[in-house]
């Protein structure tokens, strides 16, 4: 019998998500099928069968987040059983309602899971739970009374008789919450939502924007009850998505960042783009592009900057003596940041080749873990959008990035007069932890003239 696990994706993956089992528990497999499919915060990848045999058991769900090096499966022959793990071998066990003591020896204490709890005690809960198909009744002043403070009485749970709300019910909730605003009210009178105690309206009046949804009700059903324009499609927050999205709000959280922003000129790189793009098609120079400029000018003037070109380790800063630049890539997947090893020491024509196989992989999802690891700054570039300038986030946990928004004609000083030229807003967002403003202000400055003599930065090689 051989466990199958999760695979370690890179040095940095501490967990995979599971996305889909191609194979069922109980399956005929031959070494090299695909078992299931895996997701990391930067790719997918596939888990092959190592040997022939039957797909024993599956341990992990799909959607689950399972820590590398953890069994997923168990392929085995026909007959033999596999462990028991907490997970789904357990489940049977764990929906069971009975636990039997038999003779012998003492029964070990169920799992943490487990609540147990006094058979009369559960017997009466269930009599007092209200049920959603039951009717829900309330004596007559109970009514009056909600009417006239407007309190939604028909979600409330009674009291009285046969949980019957009573007067005292309706007290207990005006002692206890806000009034209602006519939208809200109208709104909870709808169904499917459910006022908070306090809300945002003055004195904590409850606004139609404070209901939540009801319990049991899917979120999308209480959107359009809420007057919402409808449909509404729920998507969930999983996968790539969820990663992302907790990494972002760690980045944020954890590092003192400051943004930075200056104009470059970009005449130069308009000519010398111009200039590539008419050369001999057998130079293999037409497809350079701007943004390859900007790759190679920021590999060559980070060498010149290592207090920019570092990771902020909370108790140690790592500066490095070469560039591992990163690049932010749009994927249907969700963004990756592939990264061009050794940039400082390659040539532009390199580069631009580089970047283009990195973004392909990325889109095509066949980038490697490897691809994905080990940069030292990020370059992340919104100017094929329309954006001017914004404020890029830090690439954790590396010590800077750099947005670089779209060519548009900016006032220059020339000659002692105000001129308008093409340029570009570069954005650099530094954690301050790790440097102090001026150093990124003199990178940015020199960054800005590098790109202004793009000419002169490519003779010094």
């Amino acid at each position: 019998m051989t466990e199958v696990l999760m695979p370690r994706q890179g040095q940095s993956v501490e967990s995979c998500i599971l996305l889909a089992w191609k194979k069922k528990q109980g399956d005929k497999v031959a070494k090299g099928d695909v078992l299931c499919e895996v997701e990391t915060d930067k790719a997918t990848f596939e888990i092959e069968a190592g040997e022939d045999g039957i797909l024993l058991s599956i341990v992990a769900d799909e959607g689950a987040d399972v820590p590398v090096l953890t069994p997923i499966a168990y392929i085995g022959k026909a007959g033999e059983t596999p462990p028991i793990v907490s997970g789904r071998e357990s489940k049977s066990r764990a929906e069971s309602p009975v636990l039997l003591q038999q003779s012998g020896p003492p029964m070990p204490p169920p799992p943490s899971n487990h609540i147990l709890v006094d058979e009369k005690e559960l017997s009466l809960a269930i009599r007092n739970y209200p049920s959603s198909k039951s009717r829900v009744h309330a004596s007559p002043r109970a009514r009056r009374l909600a009417e006239a403070k407007g309190v939604i009485w028909q979600n409330l749970r009674g009291t009285g008789p046969h949980g019957r709300i009573v007067e005292k019910d309706i007290v207990s909730v005006l002692q206890g919450s806000q009034p209602l605003s006519p939208a809200a009210k109208a709104s909870l009178l709808a169904g499917g939502l459910s006022a908070p105690a306090s809300g945002s309206g003055p004195g904590g009046r409850v606004m139609a924007g404070d209901l939540v949804p009801a319990a049991g009700l899917p979120a999308s059903a209480a959107l359009q009850t809420a007057g919402y324009p409808g449909p509404v499609e729920e998507v969930p927050v999983k996968g790539i998505r969820k990663i992302i999205a907790e990494r972002m709000l760690h980045s944020l959280q954890n590092h003192a960042q400051l943004t930075m922003s200056a104009p470059a000129d970009a005449r130069t790189l308009q000519e010398f783009r111009k200039k590539i793009k008419d050369s001999p098609e057998s130079l293999g120079l037409g497809g350079i592009t701007i943004n390859d400029f900007i790759l190679y000018a920021v590999s060559r003037v980070l060498i010149r900057h290592p207090e920019l070109n570092a990771h902020w380790m909370g108790d140690r800063i790592l500066r490095f003596s070469r560039v591992h630049l990163a690049f932010a890539v749009d994927t249907p997947r969700g963004l990756m940041v592939p990264v061009i090893r050794n940039a400082d020491l390659l040539s532009l024509k390199q580069i631009s080749a580089e970047a283009k196989r990195l973004a392909a992989a990325c889109l095509e999802g066949g980038v490697s873990p490897e691809e994905l690891s080990g940069g030292t700054f990020t370059i992340s570039n919104l100017g094929a959008l329309g954006v001017d300038s914004f404020t890029p986030v830090l690439n954790t946990p590396q010590a800077a990035i750099l947005g670089v928004g779209t060519m548009s004609p900016k006032p220059f000083m020339e000659n002692g007069e105000v001129i308008f030229v093409p340029a570009l807003t570069l954005s650099l967002t530094i954690d301050h932890q790790a440097l102090d403003g001026v150093p990124g202000a003199r990178f940015l400055k020199d960054l800005c003239e590098a790109i202004a003599g793009f000419d002169i930065l490519l003779a010094q090689g």
